[in-house]
């Protein structure tokens, strides 16, 4: 008994230290694009966190692309476009490693929503935006964590994203 009392311990101990260390870590991250989004000094740290990421995680990906957008909207004029260009390439990428994430499609629909038409950057709105409608009434089957979740589900309701009867229902939920 005792013993499986300390390897419950372990692990448990185990999993908070390495959530600590790695910077990562999506509660980490989820928290860091909220206040990069808002914040110059903390896109620019974000930024530069994420331009450090090396792997293939679809979440992450989609957060590295998040951060070059937000790099775009605090760089010259002559820059924007460039990080944008590179964000919509990382967020193709991201999707395609987990199209059915909802978490990288309400990354990508955060970012391409928020661009000008006329950029032509802005090509999966719908789609994006269905996904995740469908994805949030099928909750608590969706797949989304309860932060995730509120978090997705405020930015469309937010934002106008849905319909006025979407918008109720999903605040049912």
């Amino acid at each position: 008994m005792l013993k499986y009392l300390f390897l419950t311990f372990f692990l448990t101990f185990f999993t908070l230290v390495s959530t600590e260390a790695n910077p990562y870590a999506l509660p980490k991250l989820r928290q860091q694009y909220q206040q990069a989004a808002a914040s110059k000094e903390a896109g620019e740290k974000f930024h530069k966190l994420m331009s450090a990421y090396t792997r293939q995680d679809a979440v992450v990906l989609a957060y590295k692309a998040a951060a070059e957008a937000i790099r775009a909207r605090d760089a010259s004029m002559l820059s924007k476009l460039t990080y944008v260009q590179q964000a919509s390439k990382q967020f193709e990428q991201a999707v395609q490693h987990d199209p059915a994430n909802a978490e990288v499609r309400f990354l990508r629909l955060s970012v391409e929503s928020n661009l000008p038409a006329f950029l032509g950057l802005s090509q999966h709105v719908d789609e994006d935006r269905q996904f995740l409608i469908k994805t949030l009434l099928n909750h608590p089957n969706s797949g989304l964590d309860a932060e995730s979740f509120g978090l997705v589900r405020d930015f469309l309701v937010g934002r106008g994203h849905v319909s006025e009867a979407d918008a109720q229902k999903l605040a049912r939920l």
